[in-house]
């Protein structure tokens, strides 16, 4: 899987889905200045963002060609605890296979703030036509399922937004190289939820602190 993100590394870096969004406005408002640790950092959206608030960055992937700092998988970071002051995971979630050891994992090196923003659960449909368009898609979660993993994981969420998150249709599905009858099959799927060839997807951004 790893091979499979890094080929797809530029492309994320490009999108401009990923570039923008009320997600990086709150990480940057509630980690500004401090130390973090950007977790699955992809792209590299949310470390810039970061650095231009005035925060001290070290970022970490478990693709080489995303250009981490550090090459780690989330469900076992190299850091000692409570190594930064913030941890953050946008938009990644829905690809770990243990989110809750991963979680556990953010809480562990931060000394204070978890910061993750990820879509939320929409459905049957919607898991169908994510793990089409994706095969390293697992699982999106709702709101109520993230709380119960942050509980788990010692965090107590101070502050949760819903963001209704409009991306261009056909760019997301080229990311990772959906096309011909599955990409039909996506647009099937999630054709409540296209409009003008944008995909309104529901984003949840938390924010929580160590207990």
């Amino acid at each position: 899987m790893t091979d499979v993100w890094s080929e797809r590394a530029e492309a994320y870096r490009a999108s401009e889905a990923h570039r923008q969004g009320r997600d990086l406005d709150l990480f940057a408002e509630w980690a500004g200045g401090r130390t973090v640790l950007d977790v699955a950092t992809g792209g590299g959206h949310v470390a810039a963002r970061l650095r231009e608030a005035g925060c001290k960055v070290v970022t970490c992937d478990s693709a080489p060609g995303m250009q981490p700092d550090v090459i780690c998988r989330v469900e076992d970071l190299p850091f000692a605890d409570s190594s930064f002051e913030a941890v953050t995971c946008r938009v990644a979630a829905h690809h770990f296979e243990d989110p809750a050891a991963a979680l556990r994992e953010l809480a562990r090196v931060s000394g204070d703030l978890v910061l993750v923003a990820d879509n939320l659960y929409l459905g049957e449909a919607g898991e169908e036509a994510d793990r089409l368009r994706d095969p390293t898609h697992v699982r999106n979660y709702s709101e109520q399922e993230w709380r119960g993993l942050f509980d788990q994981a010692g965090l107590e969420i101070e502050t949760f937004e819903r963001e209704d998150k409009r991306i261009e249709l056909a760019p997301w599905l080229e990311r990772s190289g959906c096309v011909g009858e599955e990409a039909e099959r996506v647009r099937k799927l999630l054709a409540d939820r296209i409009e003008a060839g944008r995909l309104l997807l529901d984003r949840g951004i938390f924010k929580a602190r160590k207990r």
